[in-house]
């Protein structure tokens, strides 16, 4: 199929209460991403970062793949295949960034996995908290078979989630792993069957929408800070101190000991 040619759609984002989704919409490519795309969700995360309402981030595709990855003839043509001025009206994606935007995100992030997921998309997935997959994914990291180094941040990540010893299995071999592997080694945190997807995602945004939100927030920061090794002790401290004289933390001491659901003001 002609690259130049646009099957599907940008991304769409839709909020419904606490809870935010982005939804991949090129079925046709297995909802490859293309460089606007990355454009895109690199302003919506800011977005979803800001609207202090938003509690969750859901991310999807749609069709029978999660995504098959970035837009390989893209990357080509910006490898040198076509002259700098005629790539020059085209946005210059930088999806290095755009997953630590998304690792960094202010709220817990779930990838809904309703199929494989291929290339880059393996990292965009692995930038969430949560990733709710199925028994028929698979998953393939082709970087040394095309050549490529993969990015730094990308890298990084892959060790601090997976483990040195899936990293390099994954990058050096570039082979196909099922669901059960993926489940194994971490990438996928929840495996159910295919027509368990929605009521699994569904109980598990329901369950992150429920906590105290700056809360949650705080120990997501930290707890990637330790992952990375990178730990910012004062502000972590600075941000639990705050959390004690927080209007969620009586409301959630009070709601123990009358052994109700708190309600959570994020405040």
């Amino acid at each position: 199929m002609n690259s130049k040619t646009d099957p599907g759609q940008l991304p769409l984002l839709e909020q419904d209460g606490a809870v935010a989704r982005i939804t991949l919409r090129r079925p046709a490519l297995l909802n490859r991403l293309q460089a606007e795309d990355v454009v895109w969700l690199r302003e919506k995360f800011a977005q979803v970062n800001s609207d202090l309402s938003i509690r969750v981030l859901v991310i999807t595709g749609t069709g029978r793949a999660f995504s098959s990855g970035y837009d390989l003839d893209d990357l080509s043509e910006r490898t040198g295949a076509l002259p700098a001025g005629e790539l020059a009206a085209k946005p210059a994606p930088d999806f290095s960034a755009m997953t630590v935007e998304l690792e960094a995100c202010r709220v817990p992030t779930v990838a809904k996995l309703n199929g494989p997921v291929y290339g880059g998309s393996t990292d965009l997935a692995l930038s969430c908290d949560f990733r709710v997959g199925t028994t028929d994914c698979e998953m393939f990291m082709p970087a040394s078979r095309l050549g490529l180094h993969y990015y730094t941040e990308g890298l990084i990540r892959w060790e601090s989630r997976l483990g040195i010893n899936a990293a390099k299995n994954l990058f050096f071999t570039a082979r196909t792993i099922k669901a059960q592997e993926m489940f194994r080694i971490g990438f996928i945190t929840e495996l159910v069957d295919p027509q368990e997807l929605d009521d699994a995602v569904t109980n598990l945004v329901q369950i992150l929408s429920d906590q105290a939100p700056r809360a949650v927030e705080g120990m997501k920061q930290a707890l990637n800070e330790i992952a990375r090794g990178t730990l910012d002790h004062e502000a972590s401290d600075a941000r639990a101190k705050a959390c004690l004289g927080s209007a969620d933390l009586v409301e959630g001491m009070s709601a123990w000991q009358a052994r109700r659901k708190p309600v959570f003001a994020g405040n």
